[in-house]
């Protein structure tokens, strides 16, 4: 048998991407042969995985679970790296299975729950599909006693659970399209972070409206303008989406209820992608052909 040298598995690591011990198994079979040590492995999902684990995956889709009684929910975003990836069956029926495992975990912990099968699962549709798959946060919400969870997703890509203390499953389905439209930023006035008042107070300050007016006319001003910020960007003061005459607060009121909160997830949101220059890409691939 062939000894196998820490060169020659640290040329398998940098061309695959996979670990030590599996690299020197791989080359302890072939007799350190690598070529034939990345054919046998890439044959296994392993490899593919990895090779594709550093690939800006930020596609994909949002899928949400209620109980039947409404008292909690689960949103969970899984991410693909193509928007045509997120539209295959194989990856729909991924998605809607990591859901149902969540839903049952009633956990937010995604290393706990994709641990074991589903993440056997996950490098198995990597290998079938060809992309990057990953599963990339969740949220469990619940009702308060005697409230209700209302879920709403548009498109696939845009996930949101409501909850109301009172009222019904209909309305907080309801201000869940209200909240997946219009994008608020809070539910209630009083949940927007002090930081962000005090960083859109210094923004009216700076407004060129502002100089020279004294002080006690200049607060009022700036504290006027606040309390318009906060209404448009609070849930509760917005004007609702379908009926505008009247506030989202002043809808559920309507129906006996009351806003409590909201969770709102949309694919790929926060997440930096690359900007690719396909021309520069081509020019690349033809110089090295």
């Amino acid at each position: 048998m062939a000894a196998i040298s820490a060169s020659q598995v640290k040329e398998l690591r940098e061309r695959t991407g996979l670990g030590m011990m599996e690299c020197k198994k791989a080359l302890t079979e072939t007799g350190g042969d690598i070529e034939v040590a990345i054919e046998n492995l890439r044959k296994s999902s392993g490899l593919k995985a990895a090779k594709k684990a550093g690939r800006t995956a930020a596609e994909g889709a949002v899928v949400t679970r209620v109980a039947d009684d409404s008292s909690f929910g689960v949103v969970v975003e899984i991410n693909s790296e193509t928007d045509f990836v997120a539209r295959d069956e194989n990856f729909t029926a991924f998605a809607d299975k990591i859901a149902d495992a969540f839903f049952a975990a009633k956990s937010e912990d995604v290393a706990a729950v994709m641990e074991g099968a589903l993440e056997t699962a996950r490098e198995q549709l990597v290998q079938k599909i060809g992309e990057n798959i990953g599963v990339r946060r969740c949220a469990v919400v619940e009702a308060p006693e005697g409230g209700v969870v209302g879920e709403y997703v548009h498109g696939g890509r845009i996930g949101v659970l409501t909850v109301l203390k009172g009222g019904n499953t209909e309305v907080a389905k309801d201000v869940a399209m209200h909240v997946a439209a219009i994008n608020p930023t809070v539910a209630l006035p009083e949940d927007m972070p002090q930081a962000q008042l005090d960083a859109e107070k210094a923004i009216i300050l700076a407004q060129p409206d502002m100089a020279g007016k004294p002080e006690q006319i200049a607060e009022k001003m700036v504290q006027g303008r606040l309390k318009k910020y906060l209404a448009e960007n609070s849930l509760t003061e917005q004007p609702f989406v379908k009926n505008p005459d009247q506030t989202v607060a002043e809808f559920v009121k309507a129906a006996g209820g009351e806003v409590v909160g909201f969770t709102r997830f949309e694919v790929g949101e926060g997440i930096e992608k690359a900007e690719v220059d396909f021309a520069a890409e081509v020019m690349e691939q033809a110089k090295r052909s």
